[in-house]
């Protein structure tokens, strides 16, 4: 492994700060601001967020993990749904019991050990699920790429799809023939690029921005003040079982991340002191009215290639972020952004999601000779994908995403044949 240049706890000298921090600040700020887009809520209040439940997980696992937590896109789906059928406060309560499960199995953890969370995440169950999360919304990013709203309707607009692709070319550009910093920014290069040639085209409408004032306070969304705080069991399996596969998620930042800096973070400082900041982090911000937080793998990426593995980089990171959140012009500006320019980088960003599901198979060899394997693969995705749903009553179900984590834990657990094989390595 290449020599560290800064180690966890060391300081850098305050221009270099300055420059690594705002490093860090861009290669998380694309899939920060994309997912509150996606979901109606506020840019501003999901980049605000990022920066405090970052210094709140830096703060609770002791100045020891050096990660980001940036807007989450397992819960796009169910934000969706929340909204739909609640409004946009029932997400955000959703996301406040999602924090409550990530205390809850912390709590476990510290005084069991993590063994047996493993045990209940092994692979077969978690790359499926992940794989749902990136294909189960891939229309969404079609017809955002390609459908513009006259007179309520949705049409085709071939000048608005060109964008998307354009969009689409510049970050596969990105990824595919750069290396270092900007091959891990491939969102928000291609955001960049798409925007303007948006604007060479005409579709964009400034008017927002000339009228929006230079500093303004990001629209807050307050429990008992916006919206009633009201709790329904169909509220609950929408959101609640989601944390399955961030659980997951988070576990398997913590393992690359310990890798990256040669530390294990599992054991100290714990994987239960991780996941209670991640579950505050979340927390935080569903009671402002921000989307569910998640560690970031590109700023993951960002140490494994600076090799500046220092906690104040991060902190400088997630300062910037809510001082960009307070810039009312800035923020006008990202409103500006077409739904085709976001939807051409979501094609490529809902694939990598569904890719990574795949990617986890193949990495722990799933044997999918093995009809055990077979089975729990197949129906984790055809639910979830196909959006089964369970109804219980006419006000409670279960379905999509949630039922496909829920199914994928049980048959795991109760067909013949499970073998120790988990997300860590042993």
């Amino acid at each position: 492994m290449s020599e560290k240049v800064l180690d966890v706890n060391e300081k850098p000298q305050p221009v270099r700060w300055l420059a690594l921090s705002l490093q860090h600040m861009f290669a998380m700020f694309g899939a920060t601001i994309l997912v509150p887009q996606l979901v109606g809520l506020s840019p501003a209040i999901a980049l605000l967020t990022s920066g405090i439940a970052t210094l709140v997980f830096i703060a609770v696992t002791k100045f020891q993990v050096p990660a980001y937590l940036g807007s989450s896109f397992a819960f796009i789906i169910p934000i969706q749904i929340a909204t739909t059928t609640g409004g946009i406060g029932s997400a955000m309560i959703g996301s406040m019991f999602v924090a409550l499960v990530y205390a809850i199995v912390s709590l476990v953890i510290w005084k069991t050990g993590y063994r047996w969370i493993m045990k209940i995440l092994p692979p077969i169950v978690v790359g499926p699920v992940i794989m749902v999360i990136g294909l189960a919304i891939a229309p969404t990013a079609i017809n955002m790429a390609s459908m513009i709203q006259v007179d309520g309707q949705d049409v085709y607009s071939g000048l608005h799809f060109s964008a998307a692709l354009v969009t689409l070319a510049s970050a596969v550009f990105c990824l595919m023939f750069f290396k270092g910093i900007i091959s891990l920014m491939p969102v928000l290069i291609g955001i960049v690029v798409g925007y303007i040639y948006s604007a060479a085209i005409g579709i964009l409408d400034f008017s927002q921005v000339v009228e929006a004032k230079w500093f303004a306070v990001p629209d807050m969304l307050i429990p008992g003040v916006d919206y009633s705080f009201v709790v329904t069991p169909t509220l609950l399996i929408i959101m609640v079982p989601i944390a399955i596969v961030t659980i997951a998620e988070h576990i398997g930042h913590q393992l690359v991340l310990g890798k990256v800096v040669e530390r294990n973070y599992i054991d100290n400082p714990g994987l239960h002191r991780s996941l209670l900041g991640d579950g505050i982090g979340t927390l935080i911000s569903g009671m402002v009215g921000g989307p569910p937080k998640t560690t970031y793998g590109e700023n993951i990426g960002v140490l494994a290639i600076t090799r500046v593995y220092s906690v104040y980089v991060i902190v400088g990171a997630a300062v910037f972020a809510i001082f960009f959140s307070f810039l009312g012009k800035v923020m006008a500006l990202i409103a500006t952004i077409p739904q085709a320019v976001l939807g051409g980088i979501s094609i490529l960003l809902f694939g990598i999601i569904a890719s990574s599901g795949m990617r986890m198979l193949i990495d722990h060899k799933i044997d999918f000779d093995n009809q055990r394997n077979l089975v729990i693969a197949s129906i984790i995705l055809v639910i979830g994908i196909g959006g089964a749903t369970i109804k219980f009553s006419p006000t409670f179900e279960v379905g999509g995403m949630a039922l496909a984590a829920i199914v994928g834990v049980v048959l795991n657990l109760v067909l013949p044949g499970r073998k120790d094989d988990t997300l860590m390595d042993e």
